[in-house]
């Protein structure tokens, strides 16, 4: 029977397939040299996905390399199902000699990441419809209320949350950018940040996030999944 995960079994079900958990997602990237080999990844995976790839899979090829998303379409979550997939499409890419395991180390490409876009607000449900509208996004599935975040019904853009506020801070930016990365790779993506004259702002909600500044105070968080429960 497919069971819906916790953020922590999740990630623990494929950590060691190189697969990482983002968002109510499990990710992983493989590297390719051709836009024709690229495909020709994706097909196995789709083919041993077989009947359930429609409602688990998502594909985005690329000549260097293929991204595959695994989530459960009708629930927004990772099931026993997604797991089991992502295990079975490592197998694959394993057998035509190609990896699912990011790579590590100072200057390693990123591997996964995930973008969402958090606006301020102290009317949520006054602004939602007007985001909703001019960007043509939707609600996430189970997530319908009007201060729910929202989505791109085709998965190009980011996803958009509303931030509660309180009072009106004019001397912050109202919108900022969520960074969500693989809980092994935060470390290393704050260290380039600060390194490219970023600052950090605040560490009290790590491991679910740092705050960081540029120069000028704009902020942008890096995420993780850790933190999240309990």
């Amino acid at each position: 029977m497919e069971q819906t995960l916790s953020r922590q079994e999740a990630s623990e079900a494929v950590q060691n397939y190189g697969w990482r958990f983002l968002l109510g997602t499990l990710q992983t990237s493989v590297r390719v040299g051709s836009l024709a080999q690229a495909t020709g990844v994706a097909a196995d995976a789709v083919a041993v996905c077989g009947d359930d790839a429609d409602r688990h899979l998502r594909v985005d090829v690329r000549p260097d390399r293929v991204v595959f998303t695994l989530q459960s379409s009708d629930r927004a979550a990772i099931t026993t199902r997604d797991v089991e997939l992502a295990h079975q499409i490592s197998a694959t890419a394993d057998r035509s000699g190609l990896l699912t395991e990011p790579e590590t180390g100072t200057g390693a490409p990123r591997s996964v990441q995930l973008v969402e876009i958090a606006i301020d607000a102290l009317d949520i449900a006054g602004i939602r419809p007007f985001w909703k509208a001019v960007l043509g996004y939707t609600d996430e599935v189970g997530a319908e209320g009007p201060e729910d975040p929202l989505i791109d019904p085709v998965g190009q853009g980011p996803a958009i949350w509303f931030q509660q506020m309180d009072r009106a801070r004019p001397q912050r930016n109202r919108i900022h950018f969520d960074i969500c990365v693989p809980h092994d790779e935060a470390p290393r993506r704050i260290e380039t940040a600060l390194a490219a004259g970023g600052r950090l702002v605040s560490a009290t909600r790590a491991p679910a996030f740092w705050v960081l500044a540029d120069l000028e105070g704009n902020e942008a968080c890096v995420t993780t999944w850790q933190g999240r429960d309990g």
